[in-house]
């Protein structure tokens, strides 16, 4: 990528050795024939190496056909990795150079005499930027313009028209490359084929079978993250264990989100959000290995879309101890009232038996009066929780049913299907065109419909399945975040009443937690 900026930087501006301003327009006096042009740059992909050689060619062949015309280069603008044909694609050089045209000399003063492209459709590939570059180059007489085709004269008429027809011709061709790309890339899915360009983290380079190290980590983490893990301590994790991406960057929040959600895992294949499905209507399966379950999959989809993605947002504090901001201080202070400061864990004095304390400091907005033994606050809190979580874990699992509308999905199917079978019917005259074109859409926006709502109501039969789990157990094996979330997911607070005067042993019913209603 490096390399990449460097080439771009040198490739756009003045060129390197080329005399100062009042030399050039001294040699132009002096030879009127002599030329100034500018150089124009383009390339939709970079490839996958990303090292601008298209650009670079393209510069290349120019130079040396500018030499060969006895012109001399003077600016050569560059838009890397840019489209022509999107009109959000903003071309920066592109449009300093139509700037440049209609004042008639580079930013630097040097005259503009000419542009030179290795094709038209380097410069425009809509008709609007045609027009704008038509208009800036004719905006003074006598320029030159130059490209594969050779040297050709903006300035004759009926070139404008011959200029709109060629980009109606190249917008035609663009958009038949795109639909083909998207045909052969559906066909390819349909086949159960791989369509990934770049290796996909988890596999090897036959994008087929798994990379065993890799697999396992997205193995884990999915379960992790369903189990309520951070999305950023699984992105810590796989840095920390030395996996990079498949571009070789280290993992972001962003890309490992991706990686979790893909249905790749479970061996599926997703096309504009969603999955592609046989005859039979059911998700086809892909010719590579798979790292996890179909409902492992959905779980986990699920999740992101409850959370609108997990993990906990960049800036937010890490706490390092369980209870932190859960416990609040039930000191009632002596004007009657209570002080809910919320309760900070510390490492305790040297002379204590056990490491870190809860307290409610005044600096925070507390009373200074109250302080918990950790250890055992913890693992009187995390007991009450564990067994809140198995009463809702067996009361949540009875009460997901069968989902209901596999009846309604089935019939919606047959009849898109008949209708379009009477349709190809040439016999049939009761579905013409007209009445064809106006059903399917209520019928397609039918099945999509119920297809989102089975997906959702997969995903809460995937929670409830793993919520029978042994919880106990699986607690042993949570991080601090996830223990911290299902705290807070089951308790509005834990209200800590202070132990009074005295060395005193701990009293657990001097911690009241205040249970979340269903509400």
């Amino acid at each position: 990528m490096a390399r990449r900026e460097e080439v771009v930087s040198k490739l756009r501006g003045v060129p390197e050795g080329l005399p100062p301003v009042e030399e050039v327009r001294a040699m132009v006096a002096a030879d009127p024939k002599l030329r100034c042009v500018v150089c124009y740059a383009r390339i939709s992909f970079d490839g996958r190496v990303k090292d601008a050689h298209g650009i670079e060619d393209q510069h290349r062949d120019m130079t040396e056909d500018a030499q060969r015309l006895g012109w001399l280069v003077v600016y050569r603008y560059t838009d890397n990795d840019k489209s022509a044909s999107k009109e959000s694609v903003v071309r920066d050089d592109f449009e300093q150079l139509l700037t440049d045209l209609a004042a008639g000399t580079t930013p630097e003063g040097y005259p503009v005499h000419g542009v030179m492209a290795v094709n038209d459709d380097r410069l425009y590939r809509r008709p609007s930027d045609w027009e704008r570059y038509l208009k800036a180059f004719t905006s003074n007489e006598g320029r030159v313009y130059h490209d594969s085709n050779g040297s050709q004269d903006l300035y004759a008429e009926g070139f404008e028209i011959k200029g709109l027809v060629g980009v109606a011709m190249s917008l035609s061709e663009t958009r038949k490359k795109q639909r083909r790309s998207r045909n052969s890339h559906r066909s390819r899915a349909i086949r159960g084929q791989s369509v990934a360009a770049w290796r996909p983290f988890g596999w090897d380079d036959d994008k087929i079978t798994l990379r065993s190290d890799e697999a396992e980590a997205i193995q884990k983490a999915v379960h992790d993250v369903i189990a309520g893990a951070a999305v950023y301590e699984i992105v810590r994790r796989w840095n920390d264990a030395g996996f990079i991406t498949s571009r070789g960057n280290q993992f972001q929040h962003q890309t490992v989100k991706q990686i979790l959600t893909n249905p790749r895992l479970c061996g599926y294949r997703e096309i504009k959000g969603e999955l592609v499905r046989d005859g039979d209507d059911q998700p086809i399966v892909g010719d590579w290995q798979a790292i996890i379950t179909p409902k492992e999959w959905f779980a986990i989809s699920g999740k992101f879309r409850e959370h609108k993605g997990a993990g906990i947002p960049h800036g937010k504090v890490v706490h390092k101890y369980l209870l932190t901001g859960i416990l609040r201080c039930g000191n009632i202070q002596q004007d009657g009232t209570t002080c809910n400061g919320k309760m900070v864990g510390m490492r305790a004095m040297e002379r204590l038996k056990y490491d870190y304390v809860y307290t409610c400091r005044k600096v925070l907005g507390g009373c200074n009066s109250n302080v918990k033994r950790g250890d055992k606050t913890d693992d009187l809190i995390e007991k009450l929780v564990v067994a809140k979580l198995e009463q809702d874990a067996a009361t949540y699992a009875l009460g997901v049913s069968d989902w209901d509308k596999s009846d309604a999905l089935e019939r919606a199917i047959k009849s898109r299907n008949e209708l379009e079978r009477r349709w190809h019917d040439d016999e049939d005259t009761d579905i013409d065109d007209e009445m064809f074109f106006r059903n399917l859409p209520v019928l397609e926006r039918r099945i999509k419909e119920l297809h989102a709502e089975q997906a959702k109501h997969e995903a809460l039969k995937a929670k409830a399945e793993a919520a029978q789990e042994d919880i106990t157990k699986s607690w042993e094996t949570k991080t601090l975040t996830q223990k911290r979330e299902a705290i807070k997911n089951v308790l509005a607070a834990v209200i800590a009443t202070p132990t009074g005067k005295g060395n005193k042993p701990f009293d657990p019913n001097l911690l009241k937690p205040v249970w979340r209603t269903s509400e």
